[in-house]
């Protein structure tokens, strides 16, 4: 069985986010990157794959040099070999075009991807990308059983969990849950001696136009702020808080 995982090249969610050109673009600098903590959890559900069962495993983003060092952890973790697609993630679409060309020059039984990014959150690459290679898809995947070429998957939906079963080409939406967080592996000095060695290749980017692109970004109000009150809505807040009182 051949498995591609794709990895988000993410910021750690312990960074200061800030914002650049008049809040219009994101600010990198000063700002640790990591394994997209969804696709770490389907990373590790391949890593199970090929230990039991002898399947191939490679990892692949789409973004510029910057990210392979996200790449190369992915190759300590186990995956043994990696692909760039060398051109800007600019949303859902585009990048799953990207993907698209990978999996189907790859010949690949199994795509495991994040449910969603925790930079964008935007959910759509692995239904398009199944929709764009004519996979099957399961999203919100917290377990996978795969046997020849049928397989068994567990997702979360409202008020529950459900089982389909299916069969390869398969497409998944992984998160927390597909393995515990007690199995995340953290790379150790012979891996990451190893990842050295693996192959890391670069290809060139299909032609793709982004469907969106962002507007301006506005950070949450801090926690503990205070809202200062004008006199021009004094009495607005005042009746507000008075046909509150009556509720209560």
């Amino acid at each position: 069985m051949k498995i591609l995982v794709c990895i988000s090249h993410v910021p750690d969610t312990t960074s200061k986010i800030n914002f650049t050109d008049d809040n219009s673009k994101f600010d990198t600098n000063g700002v640790q990157f990591v394994i997209n903590p969804n696709d770490e959890f389907g990373l590790t559900r391949a890593m199970w794959f090929k230990e039991k069962q002898g399947a191939s495993v490679d990892v692949v983003n789409v973004g510029g040099a910057e990210t392979e060092p996200t790449l190369r952890k992915a190759l300590a973790i186990g995956a043994d070999s990696a692909i760039r697609v060398n051109t800007a993630a600019l949303d859902g679409f585009q990048v799953a075009k990207q993907l698209a060309k990978v999996v189907q020059e790859g010949g690949y039984d199994l795509v495991i991807a994040g449910r969603e990014s925790i930079d964008y959150n935007g959910g759509m690459v692995p239904g398009m990308l199944a929709g764009l290679t004519n996979a099957n898809f399961v999203n919100n995947c917290i377990n996978l059983e795969v046997d020849g070429t049928n397989a068994t998957a567990i997702r979360e939906i409202d008020g529950g969990k459900e089982t389909v079963a299916t069969t390869l080409p398969l497409v998944i939406g992984g998160q927390k849950g597909l393995v515990e967080e007690s199995d995340l592996r953290i790379p150790n000095m012979r891996g990451i001696m190893m990842a050295r060695k693996k192959p890391l290749t670069v290809v060139e980017p299909v032609d793709a136009n982004a469907e969106t692109s962002a507007v301006k970004f506005e950070k949450p109000t801090p926690k503990g702020a205070v809202t200062l009150v004008s006199p021009d809505n004094l009495d607005e807040l005042v009746n507000l808080l008075h046909n509150e009182a009556k509720v209560i």
